[in-house]
């Protein structure tokens, strides 16, 4: 769909091209060949092994922007609808390489995700190059234990679980657990065909309580992974869709079951600056039956509850606004109350032949008489100075009858 100029950040390349074409994959291409071909160009192009070149560092943005698009089922289908003006490029949940960031950015990095700003790493491309050309060393990792350790950043620990065909029906579970919170990642790796193992599934270290975990379900059914970077700006902008966006992290595993065999897995060192420590545990489904059941229930009460969310969102964005519309009428209506009671009371006192007092009068203009100052004259006599009788007033009566009397 043609090249677009527009730039948005530092992970979206200068120029944008058709990501089938940067991929050199067809618009049919599923989603599996879309990884093959994004692996090898990023490995091709990685900052780690193209160091000083410019070039290799704009290629790799490219290949890594056209994934990001291509990867995501929505975004693939908003691009083939109406090309780039339908992808929402802020929005894009780009990975970052912490080996190719200095220490100033790394430390940005971390300070940005200690206040829970959810950064989305990459992995080294050589410990991606060591597992492709089958050079790592691999641990056993047996059904029913566990294993601890730790891990330096941007390295990893791989483990061989080797399991049998009832163990492969019955269902696998691998998980990590950190009591120390580190981050870490859980990989998933695949037998290639030159006898290396490439990168299938990858799994990002979640805080819940006092620990950070992560695992990898293969149940044969649909487990759902949560990702805690999808529309994470969007939340930053409304922090009202921070409840409705909640559930919209969920993603698909893409594996399900495994089969009888051996089995290569990961855990990636994920901290800024530290080691991870952690413990790595294989466990058969076989005896977790019950809680096997009880996930595969929750997972559906899941699914269901986010599309009732969607639906739900609609009805409260319009009730909200409908909210707003009514609590602006009702300032309105105060405001309109209050004015037409005033302007009633105004009416009111202008029924009166008296005009209202002014303090700056000197005298009483209004035809009214100063009762105060007649009795005062009265009571202290006139302007002569000389003392005038004092009249008897009514309720001095009672002392002429006394008189009378005697």
């Amino acid at each position: 769909m043609g090249i677009s100029s527009k730039a948005e950040g530092p992970s979206t390349p200068a120029l944008r091209r058709d990501p089938y074409e940067v991929l050199s994959v067809s618009r049919d291409s599923t989603d599996q060949e879309i990884k093959t071909a994004y692996r090898k160009l990023a490995l091709k192009y990685h900052p780690d092994k193209n160091v000083g070149n410019p070039e290799a560092t704009e290629l790799f943005k490219e290949v890594a922007y056209s994934y990001n698009i291509l990867s995501d089922p929505e975004k693939r289908r908003q691009y083939d609808t109406a090309g780039f003006e339908a992808i929402d490029v802020e929005g894009s949940d780009m990975e970052i390489d912490l080996s190719n960031l200095g220490t100033v950015n790394t430390m940005f990095a971390a300070l940005f995700s200690k206040l829970g700003v959810p950064i989305k790493t990459a992995i080294s491309a050589i410990v991606l190059e060591e597992a492709l050309n089958g050079t790592v060393t691999i641990r056993p990792l047996p059904i029913g234990t566990s294993v601890s350790g730790k891990v330096d950043k941007q390295c990893a620990h791989f483990f061989g679980v080797t399991i049998n065909e009832q163990q492969a029906a019955a269902g696998i579970v691998v998980r990590v657990t950190s009591t120390a919170q580190s981050k870490f990642k859980l990989l998933y790796f695949e037998q290639d065909t030159n006898g290396g193992y490439g990168l299938a599934l990858q799994e990002d270290s979640e805080k819940t309580g006092k620990v950070t975990s992560i695992g990898m379900y293969f149940l044969h059914f649909q487990v759902y992974k949560m990702d805690s970077t999808v529309n994470a700006l969007a939340i930053a902008k409304d922090p009202e869709a921070a409840f409705f966006k909640r559930l919209e992290g969920l993603q698909p595993c893409e594996v399900s079951e495994l089969k009888a065999g051996t089995h290569i897995f990961a855990v990636y060192g994920d901290n800024f600056f530290k080691p991870a420590t952690y413990t790595i545990e294989a466990i058969c489904a076989k005896s977790y039956e019950e809680t096997t059941k009880k996930l595969k229930e929750i997972e559906a009460q899941i699914l269901t509850k986010r599309n009732e969310l969607r639906q739900f969102e609609i009805e409260y964005r319009k009730a909200l606004a409908r909210f707003h519309e009514v609590t602006n009428r009702y300032a309105q209506e105060k405001l309109s109350v209050d004015e037409l009671l005033k302007n009633r009371d105004t009416v009111h006192s202008s029924f009166t032949v008296c005009r209202p007092a002014n303090h700056n009068d000197t005298g009483l203009g209004n035809g009214k008489v100063d009762d105060s100052k007649a009795y005062t004259s009265g009571e202290d006599g006139g302007s002569d100075g000389k003392e005038k009788p004092t009249k008897k007033k009514w309720f001095n009566l009672n002392l002429r009858s006394d008189k009378k009397l005697g």
